[in-house]
């Protein structure tokens, strides 16, 4: 049976239906991304971990320059070492029809019988091999989807210099390669870039293994130390030039789905309480005047019999009930983002399946910290309203001090309107609730520079990225270090204007007991076409001796300017040497090291030697050039630079901007929300003031004037600490999200505070509207009855 005061609820939520769907959608912006991103994180992290399981994947990974077979079977006997795969890797070339540039990719052996017992594939449509087949080939699904390759076509590849025709018998999938990117490209380019798997035998006859492997993947024991089975495993592949070994934690598709869920994380705390401190002010504000005009209402249900306790939960139902409503708002638009979003990393992170699963535990917290918000916003003003005595709440509350207000005394009180200084006197008798809604408008500013923010650092690294830091045409990359009169061939091939070399060598670099491997890129000192740029953007020049590193990188290292690393060269003769940290680079993903070349090939000891180079070319010669670059046997990889940036736009870019527009929705319903629910709010806290003023000759324009000018003050006052605390935000959320993979500037623009207070005036406009039709319907005497 519905009590009395569950009737008076519903009566009274009905006559506020405008601010109590205010403050429920605003809850539920919060919600929605609370709910959503939490159920992100447990569909990305459930999945990886069955992928994972059901596909074996390894712990540990090594790769060498050769090694016999016989190795493997030592390796198997380093103790905690469960299951060990050897396997032959080689880079190779492609001609895919259609596609006028060289594409790349990394060729991986499969087992010449029965299928891998460590990183096993998933088969997505055609078969594996044949028994006894030969020249077919399986295909990563990311590279097949981008050129439209199935089951049945054929591909031209190039195996250790000679062209061969193989068939593609299926289309795969492997946990490998979960996020698949060329080996130190941040971004992935599925066109020109892909994986594939050949039958050992043909694969290690191509190359000269035969006998032999040159990776290396080992399942450890359960409760078996990393890192004292890598310290073997590198004692033990050190003779055979191996690269030192990893475990899952370093291996780059880990890692990149890895921040990609750290940045899940911080968003799934940092916007919803955002919103939902904004929903706890505007409950607060609706409440505490809801519980002042209801004084004597409180009196009466006091009077016959209605106890304190009572008067308080049915006062706090309120709050549970906006509360539901968001809920209800939050968990429908959780489904439907949660869905869109988790289409977006489709793109990046390839699963045989993955679906949007709402994490139930989400929901539950999403319940306990709306409903803690709410009730801690109004506990106060509800604990205070219960506890006045009958005989006191019977009688109107005490009029306010209506004496001039401090701009009034200054002495300009002449020169201002009556409704002005109406205005400004109703906001300085009542400073507490005048702060609360500023803080309240502030939020909801605040809120706004946060998305722009985001798109804005999108372009910058555009821009920085492929415009100010990369001039060149396109890279490449050798399949070995060769002479560097391979650079005066590149410079003879049709539309060429300039050619510089690199040098790239696989290090391992050391501070302090902290470790990265990676590749240090050896480049001219004052590179035109690659170059190397600073914090303010000015260029480096690479010293003749010392290392120059991404600023990301020295800060995972804790190195800074002038210490010393240590270089262990993982190739080759394997030098260790140290070297001094001359300078910090700024860039956008990865990290880098970068030495001048002919430094770098001074340490290695090799003379004249480089791995790769940047071009310019001409672009009337563009497909002549190659035409003639898929002719130049030793060519591993091509990177086109409009390539990247398109692939960029089209994925991360695009990507980026979806979540831009979503959170942008949020910040204008918030901004929105809040702004409507103060006006609402304060046209039916005064009716009775602005009644009386229009029964005393004061006009219809003049009254609405009063309403609009405590608007407009308040704004003036929110916006400047809006803006401030946007950019507190934006500043705290983009260098939350500064992963190690792929990093965005802080950019705050002109443009960007424009947008905030363009949506402050205009949603500050629209409810002026609303607020003065609505005191047009006022009923003068109904207003102006005094209570019984």
């Amino acid at each position: 049976m519905v009590s009395h005061l569950d009737r008076k609820l519903w009566r009274d939520l009905r006559r506020i239906k405008g601010q109590a769907l205010a403050v429920a959608m605003v809850m539920a912006c919060g919600l929605t991304m609370m709910i959503t991103t939490r159920s992100l994180i447990y569909s990305l992290e459930s999945t990886r971990r069955e992928y994972y399981e059901t596909s074996r994947f390894a712990d540990v990974f090594v790769n060498l320059k050769r090694a016999p077979n016989s190795v493997s079977e030592e390796a198997a006997e380093i103790p905690g070492v469960g299951a060990v795969q050897s396997s032959v890797a080689e880079r190779v070339t492609l001609d895919i029809p259609g596609l006028n540039e060289p594409a790349s990719g990394l060729a991986l052996s499969f087992p010449d019988e029965g299928e891998p017992e460590l990183n096993r594939l998933f088969l997505r449509t055609g078969r594996l091999f044949s028994p006894e087949g030969r020249g077919e080939v399986l295909i990563s699904e990311p590279f097949a989807d981008a050129n439209q390759l199935g089951p049945g076509d054929s591909i031209v590849m190039l195996l250790n210099g000679k062209r061969q025709q193989l068939h593609v018998a299926g289309i795969v999938l492997s946990p490998e390669f979960v996020f698949e990117s060329r080996p130190g490209v941040a971004l992935p380019d599925h066109r020109t870039y892909g994986v594939f798997w050949m039958r050992r035998k043909e694969l290690a006859r191509a190359f000269d293994l035969d006998g032999a492997f040159n990776e290396l993947a080992l399942k450890l024991a359960p409760g078996t130390r990393e890192a004292a089975v890598i310290a073997q495993l590198d004692r033990l592949l050190k003779p055979y030039g191996g690269r030192g070994g990893y475990g899952r934690a370093d291996h780059p598709s880990h890692v990149r789905l890895s921040d990609e869920i750290s940045v899940l994380r911080l968003l799934s705390i940092g916007f919803p309480i955002v919103f939902l401190t904004v929903g706890t002010f505007m409950t607060n504000a609706v409440l505490s005047r809801l519980l002042a005009l209801q004084r004597e209402q409180i009196a009466i249900l006091k009077a016959f019999g209605f106890p304190n306790r009572q008067i308080m939960v049915h006062y706090l139902k309120f709050a549970i009930v906006m509360v539901a409503g968001g809920m209800a708002i939050g968990t429908v638009g959780c489904l439907i983002l949660g869905r869109q979003m988790l289409s977006m990393y489709h793109r990046f992170f390839r699963f045989p399946v993955l679906e949007f699963r709402p994490e139930y535990q989400a929901f539950v917290l999403a319940i306990g910290v709306s409903v803690a918000a709410a009730i801690l916003g109004v506990i106060h003003s509800v604990r205070t309203a219960a506890r006045l005595p009958p005989a006191e709440a019977m009688r109107p509350a005490p009029p306010a001090n209506y004496r001039p207000a401090w701009l009034e005394r200054t002495g300009i009180g002449r020169f201002l309107s009556h409704t002005f200084r109406i205005a400004a006197r109703n906001l300085q008798r009542k400073p507490g609730q005048a702060l609360l809604t500023i803080t309240g408008l502030a939020l909801a500013t605040g809120i706004l520079i946060v998305p722009n923010c985001i798109r804005d650092g999108v372009d910058e690294v555009m821009d920085f990225q492929w415009d100010t830091i990369q001039r060149q045409t396109l890279s490449l990359g050798l399949d070995e270090p060769s002479s560097g009169k391979i650079g005066d061939e590149l410079a003879h091939l049709p539309g060429v204007r300039a050619v510089e070399p690199v040098r790239a060598a696989f290090v391992r670099l050391s501070h302090d007991q902290r470790q990265r491997q990676l590749a240090i890129q050896g480049m001219p000192a004052v590179g035109l076409l690659n170059r190397v740029l600073g914090k303010d953007g000015h260029q480096i020049e690479l010293p003749s001796e010392g290392l120059v590193v991404s600023s990301k990188l020295a800060e995972i290292l804790g190195a800074r300017v002038g210490d010393q690393l240590v270089v262990e060269v993982l190739e080759d003769k394997r030098p260790t040497f140290p070297v001094r940290l001359a300078g910090l680079a700024d860039d956008f993903a990865g990290v880098t090291a970068y030495m001048d070349i002919h430094a770098l090939n001074r340490l290695l000891d090799e003379g004249q030697v480089i791995s790769g180079a940047s071009l310019d070319i001409d672009a009337a010669y563009r497909d002549q050039f190659l035409t003639a670059l898929k002719e130049i046997p030793h060519i591993s990889w091509v990177a086109i630079k409009d390539s990247l940036r398109e692939n960029f736009r089209q994925s991360t870019a695009a990507n980026i901007g979806v979540l831009q527009s979503i959170y942008l929705s949020f910040a204008l319903i918030v901004a929105f929300g809040v702004i409507y629910n103060n006006a609402r709010i304060s046209l039916a806290e005064r009716a009775r003031e602005l009644a009386t003023l229009r029964v005393i000759g004061f006009s219809r324009r003049e009254v609405g004037g009063v309403l609009v000018t405590e608007l407009v003050l308040l704004a003036l006052a929110a916006v400047p600490l809006g803006l401030l605390l946007g950019t507190g935000f934006a500043t705290g959320i983009i260098r939350s999200v500064n992963t190690e993979t792929v990093r965005l500037p802080l950019v705050l623009t002109t443009n960007n505070y424009a947008f905030a207070v363009l949506v402050v005036v205009v949603a500050s406009t629209i409810s002026a509207l609303v607020v003065l039709r609505k005191m047009n319907q006022l009923d003068l005497v109904g207003a102006l009855k005094a209570p019984e």
